[in-house]
């Protein structure tokens, strides 16, 4: 494992692949991350237990248990609080992606890719973890998916939109809507908009 102390964040970053493990881990400490390196499933695990993770970059093919395995075992115990990134430069298909978001990864990165790109894509799935942070915070109870859809409608986007983002059907996106108005005592959609930009989530 290697890092140093950031405040902008510590990513995991998780591939058997020793020379990509250290591209991707020196671009994160050039940007202000705090990278911690994992060559197999069990190693990124103990990682995850062992120290607060904010995100995670993961292979999809490791030796051993695969990246999906590792998926569905970190949402096992840390939910869906914890952002992950797939990454891979041999399931690179649009299926192979599809796939990917409904095992729940939040993205999906192709081999190679610009430094550029994975910082943007880092900070921006950190900002939208944050936003779903603050309305719990505001006491509203909102369970972080139901905060992450109110910080898309107030964004901008519609059910459509939102369900697309997020890779699950309108209808579980009304449903979400229909706890944020019960929960946070909005008369409709606009009100509970107003609410988000008053908390800064939007």
């Amino acid at each position: 494992m290697t890092g140093r102390t950031s405040s902008c964040g510590r990513v995991l970053v998780v591939d058997d692949d020793e020379r990509f493990r250290a591209f991707v881990a020196a671009t994160l400490r050039t940007a202000g991350f705090e990278s911690i390196e994992a060559a197999t499933g069990p190693e990124a695990l103990a990682c995850a237990d062992a120290v607060p993770i904010d995100l995670i970059l993961l292979d999809v093919q490791l030796p051993g248990i695969s990246g999906y395995e590792v998926c569905r075992t970190l949402r096992d115990r840390f939910g869906e609080s914890l952002p992950i990134v797939f990454v891979s430069g041999v399931r690179t298909d649009a299926l192979d992606r599809v796939a990917g978001l409904l095992l729940g990864s939040d993205d999906y990165l192709v081999k190679p890719f610009a430094p550029d790109e994975l910082v943007a894509r880092v900070c921006a799935l950190l900002r939208r973890r944050e936003r779903a942070r603050a309305p719990i915070g505001n006491g509203w109870g909102l369970t972080p998916r139901e905060a992450e859809v109110l910080g898309l409608l107030a964004s901008g986007l519609g059910q459509a939109e939102i369900a697309s983002r997020l890779v699950i059907s309108p209808k579980t996106v009304g449903t979400h809507i229909e706890h944020i108005l019960r929960k946070t005592g909005a008369r409709n959609r606009a009100q509970a908009v107003a609410f988000a930009h008053g908390a800064a989530i939007s």
